[in-house]
């Protein structure tokens, strides 16, 4: 019994081992193939390079692609050598890291590389970073899973005014908890994500809340943004834009 027991104890080993180790291969090809919303190591952003994991370049094929008849509908005004993808990694408030992904106007590309790397080494929170397209480029769907997001071209909330997101130069961050509210006249609320109505509450205490004494909100600044949270007549708390 004693000899099965260790056989069973040296089996148990060898198999941790191996299972380490292709979770490690798992991680670096995820890096490798940039899989965004893949969750990965430390030791394997570390083996890639953390310098590799904050980039901007011209819209891929294959990324242009995914956003045809969605995020960059027909009839879409912008030119495509106008947008910029941009690829960061962020935590999440288990500390977990996650790859994640944008597409911007390439006139704000350096400076979201920039912040976003900030943000990752002083391990600032974010949920969800993946392409609108993911969620059929549906503004309200993406911002209910909490999915931080810039381009689409889309209007404004409830007007027909082009959005700064159509062009590529307003970013959402952790939307869910930072939502976008204006009250009317007769007293009616518009918030959006609708799923958002407990966070309203600014003076409340809750993940992923964005303040003035955010270190999101203090490097959007220095880097020329404005900040939907400081507008009067609504306020926007998850949008940034320049």
């Amino acid at each position: 019994m004693r000899k099965l027991f260790y056989l069973f104890l040296l089996f148990t080993f060898f198999f941790s081992l191996s299972s380490q180790a292709q979770s490690a291969d798992a991680h670096k090809a995820a890096l490798r193939q940039w899989k965004a919303g893949t969750v990965v190591s430390e030791q394997a952003v570390k083996a890639f390079g953390v310098d590799h994991c904050f980039s901007q370049k011209p819209l891929p094929d294959a990324v242009f692609a995914r956003m045809q008849g969605r995020s960059y509908p027909s009839g879409c005004t912008v030119k495509r050598s106008e947008l910029r993808y941009v690829r960061v990694l962020h935590y999440d408030l288990e500390g977990k890291i996650h790859i994640g992904e944008l597409v911007c106007n390439r006139l704000i590309a350096d400076d979201l590389v920039s912040i976003f790397k900030q943000l990752y080494l002083h391990r600032y929170p974010i949920e969800r970073m993946m392409l609108i397209d993911n969620y059929g480029a549906s503004d309200e769907q993406s911002m209910r899973v909490n999915n931080t997001s810039c381009f689409c071209y889309r209007t404004v909330k409830g007007q027909r005014t082009l959005s700064r997101h159509a062009e590529g130069r307003a970013i959402d961050i952790n939307p869910l908890y930072n939502p976008y509210v204006k009250v009317y006249r007769n007293g009616k609320r518009k918030i959006q994500p609708s799923n958002a109505a407990r966070y309203l509450d600014r003076d409340a205490d809750f993940p992923y809340k964005i303040t003035k004494q955010s270190l999101v909100y203090r490097l959007f600044i220095q880097h020329g943004f404005k900040w939907g949270g400081a507008w009067r007549s609504l306020k926007d708390y998850q949008h940034f834009e320049k």
